[in-house]
């Protein structure tokens, strides 16, 4: 656990397609690589913008062997383990570190809404399954099931279980589990849209949708607020937010690689049962991105100098 460090930029990478919809893995390294190459803090692979339930157990492992490869160690790589069933989380889990991830991201099973029992069950044999650090994923919109207090109160004793990326929009989350468990869990934003927020309140770092396609400005606004320039991280976030409130949309995958596509940082293909953006909505999201684009900060400072 001791090469796990908990801060900075995390993008949400993507997961590449050819036209096939077959794994474009190539595309997917480069795309890791370039994050990396662009200053973010760590990797985390096959989460939602990942499209880890579409994708069959061996394209899982596959991938992760593929994203382990490129990397080599430059930054840390989370996994993220989302199945249908604990058996399956378990032995994914385990061959996910074998394969070398640095850490797991553990999500509730799939399609079944558990109670508080059953999460907390999944939970910790999971991390009975594996010695590697977990970090929790809390999405109550997404997911339909909340990690309460309760839970995490009784997970607290299972040492590896070491974080929670916390994705509810109540930004009031962050203080009360400070107040509840003060540095016990290591809290991780994990909505892009409260992002700001969240880091101010205690997290340490920010898993990030949207830094697929602008990784150099949420590596420059968590920058800013680790040094104390609340002025600086205000503007990147105000010039950021149009384009972060997509992370908060059914549609974010597809958004977020319309906007890897536009920024040339990778295709907006992806899997069944999603379709590419069209009509209005594919309009609007374009023309989010395009301003954006056209206004960035960095530029912004370079025609300045």
């Amino acid at each position: 656990m001791t090469s796990m460090t908990w801060s900075g930029v995390f993008p949400a990478a993507t997961t590449q397609f050819h036209a096939d919809l077959t794994i474009d893995f190539e595309a997917t390294q480069a795309a890791l690589d370039a994050l990396v190459r662009d200053g973010v803090h760590g990797l985390v692979v096959m989460g939602t913008c990942g499209e880890n339930n579409s994708l069959s157990a061996e394209e899982k492992r596959r991938l992760l062997a593929a994203a382990v490869e490129v990397v080599g160690k430059r930054v840390p790589i989370i996994v993220g383990v989302s199945e249908f069933t604990t058996p399956t989380a378990c032995a994914f889990a385990q061959d996910a570190e074998t394969i070398g991830a640095d850490a797991l991201m553990v999500l509730p099973s799939m399609v079944y809404v558990p109670t508080d029992l059953e999460l907390e069950t999944h939970f910790r044999r999971v991390a009975a399954s594996t010695t590697l650090p977990i970090m929790l994923y809390n999405n109550p919109p997404a997911y339909r099931v909340n990690i309460d207090m309760g839970v995490l109160e009784r997970l607290a004793d299972v040492a590896n279980i070491v974080a929670l990326k916390e994705s509810a929009p109540d930004t009031r989350r962050f203080t009360d589990i400070a107040n509840a468990f003060g540095e016990r869990f290591i809290l991780m934003a994990g909505l892009d849209d409260v992002a700001f927020e969240g880091l101010l309140l205690g997290a340490k770092g920010w898993i990030s949708g949207l830094t697929s396609a602008f990784p150099q400005e949420s590596v420059a606004l968590v920058d800013a607020l680790r040094r104390g320039d609340l002025t600086a991280a205000r503007a990147i976030y105000r010039w950021f937010m149009p384009l972060l409130h997509l992370d908060a949309a059914h549609d974010l995958v597809q958004s977020i690689k319309l906007a890897e596509q536009i920024m040339e940082r990778g295709t907006e293909t992806v899997r069944l049962p999603r379709l590419p953006l069209a009509g209005a909505r594919r309009a609007e999201v374009t023309a989010l991105v395009e301003t954006a684009a056209a206004n960035r900060p960095q530029l912004i400072q370079a025609r300045a100098a």
